[in-house]
């Protein structure tokens, strides 16, 4: 029998990966969602503003909740209370107390809790977990840049206190290196650039340590100024000397120079997959890795000013909008 799921936050990316998962997973079925714009979702039976109210429904078994992180721990500690599953979108909460707490109740209440890491599940991603194990990485770089006003346009959340800023995608890169390496590496160095109009950085440099190979080299640089093609890389090189290169943010492989895997983005029906396994099993999953590297960066990081940053480019800024229609996209 399919599970009965709700969708919990009706943004982008809700609407644009999360909906077409579960509608394409035969363990689920879709039943109602919950979104404070009133978004509704076509075919979906039941659509609430409140999502008490969904979580009062007997015949929910689980929920995807895919709000800003700002209010995650509260949806999220209600509905393990009501005797939901839930799942959780990256990054999982605002902080790691918060997560902690959140795998504290799921424990009482024998509910499945998953924090999602969605780029772990690209194929290349594995691939090269089994490559590198139990090799010792001697130089990392991770090269993780993008278009802000491309993918987050209007979403004020992001910038906000909270919000994280360039780590909300930047995670996805911490995720994959959680994944991947053969063994620990802590943040010894960051460096966070803050736009002066915001509260969130738009950049970051990272250095990281490992104590493995004497003179390593590893570091993930971060940016959200970005514009034309997309970068999502992460190039290492062994101690032996192998030279792995993840790009397409983990969809393609590349060992030694030969490609090795080379297959379209599978993250979200991957999460689901997994998630349908979890709740079978009856057991939770969260991997606090990325999250500790996230929050060890603002923990050490050296805060650099920059430019105020507007979402849109200042000649788009300069045009009146259009009269009609509400001129904000979707969170």
């Amino acid at each position: 029998m399919a599970h009965r799921i709700g969708i919990i936050g009706l943004g982008k990316i809700a609407q644009d990966q999360h909906v077409p998962a579960i509608r394409a997973n035969p363990a689920f079925a879709l039943v109602a969602t919950s979104s404070t714009r009133a978004v509704t979702i076509p075919g979906v039976p039941v659509a609430h503003t409140e999502y008490h109210d969904m979580l009062a429904m007997p015949d929910l078994d689980a929920v995807a909740i895919c709000t800003p992180p700002q209010v995650r721990h509260a949806i999220a500690r209600d509905a393990l209370l009501a005797g939901k599953h839930a799942l959780l979108e990256k990054p999982p909460a605002a902080t790691l107390s918060e997560l902690a707490d959140l795998q504290r109740i799921a424990a009482a209440e024998g509910r499945v809790l998953f924090a999602t890491w969605h780029a772990q599940f690209n194929a290349g991603v594995e691939a090269a977990r089994t490559a590198l194990a139990g090799q010792a990485v001697k130089n990392l770089l991770v090269t993780w840049k993008e278009d802000v006003r491309r993918w987050h346009p209007g979403q004020d959340w992001i910038w906000q206190a909270g919000g994280f800023g360039v780590f909300d995608p930047g995670i996805n890169a911490l995720s994959i290196l959680a994944r991947i390496l053969p063994h620990p590496i802590f943040v010894r160095r960051a460096d966070l650039q803050f736009p002066a109009n915001k509260d969130a950085p738009i950049a970051a440099d990272l250095e990281f340590g490992s104590d493995r190979v004497p003179g390593e080299t590893l570091r993930a640089v971060l940016d959200w100024r970005q514009t034309g093609p997309q970068t999502w890389d992460v190039a290492v090189e062994t101690a032996g000397g192998t030279k792995l290169t993840l790009s397409g943010g983990g969809t393609r492989l590349a060992i030694d120079g030969k490609v090795v895997v080379d297959e379209p983005e599978a993250e979200y029906p991957g999460i689901y997959r997994r998630f349908g396994q979890l709740l079978d099993e009856g057991r939770s999953e969260v991997d606090e890795t990325p999250f500790r590297h996230l929050a060890d960066a603002f923990m050490i990081g050296r805060r650099i000013m920059v430019e105020a940053f507007e979402d849109a480019p200042a000649e788009e800024l300069r045009t009146p909008p259009p009269s009609s229609g509400s001129g904000a996209p979707p969170r």
